[in-house]
């Protein structure tokens, strides 16, 4: 049982010391992190505008490593005392820079691509699923179907393909009858 050491001889079954910070600590507590969030945030926003915009694109997985970690950052700033806000931006600054440097790289190399982005996968194939790659990339006939009714398309057999893309949406192909269709669905 524990015993209250501010008035001798009473047991408290509660430690207070413990409870009494859990909803609120102090007001100093509460402005430091809504200074810290406002400055980190801004922080932060300013370094993803600075890196471009692939920093901010669809995910691939190594995109959303980074994001989540860029996350686990802010947060680690904002809840803790011990971090300053130079040393989280620091830390917002090497992980951008890496996910710069490693796209960069990826660009340019085709053996840093292929270790950081997967290639896209045929899951549909004229008239045909693929259900093979299909149990491979964790992908059900469902969910091949939606897409298919999402894309607007008349269905199964009005495609040519489905294929699973590096950021893990879907594209559907359609069939084309003549040359110039197919070319106009290339051009941007």
């Amino acid at each position: 049982m524990y015993v209250d050491h501010q008035k001798p001889g009473i047991r408290n079954p509660f430690n207070t010391s413990v409870m009494e910070n859990i909803i609120f600590e102090n007001w100093n507590s509460l402005l430091r992190t809504l200074i810290i969030g406002v400055l980190a945030y801004a922080g932060l926003i300013l370094l993803l505008r600075i890196s471009g915009k692939r920093t901010l694109s669809k995910m691939n997985a190594f995109d959303f490593i980074i994001t989540v970690a860029l996350g686990s950052t802010l947060a680690t700033v904002l809840l803790n005392k011990d971090i300053a806000l130079a040393e989280g931006m620091l830390g917002f600054a090497v992980l951008i820079f890496l996910q710069y440097a490693i796209t960069w790289l990826s660009v340019r190399s085709r053996i840093i691509k292929q270790f950081v982005k997967s290639e896209p996968t045929l899951l549909f194939y004229k008239g045909n699923y693929l259900h093979a790659v299909m149990k491979q990339e964790r992908i059900t006939v469902d969910e091949i179907q939606a897409t298919v009714r999402q894309s607007g398309s008349g269905g199964m057999s009005s495609l040519d393909a489905v294929i699973l893309e590096t950021d893990g949406s879907m594209s559907v192909i359609p069939v084309f009858t003549d040359k110039e269709s197919i070319m106009s669905s290339l051009s941007p």
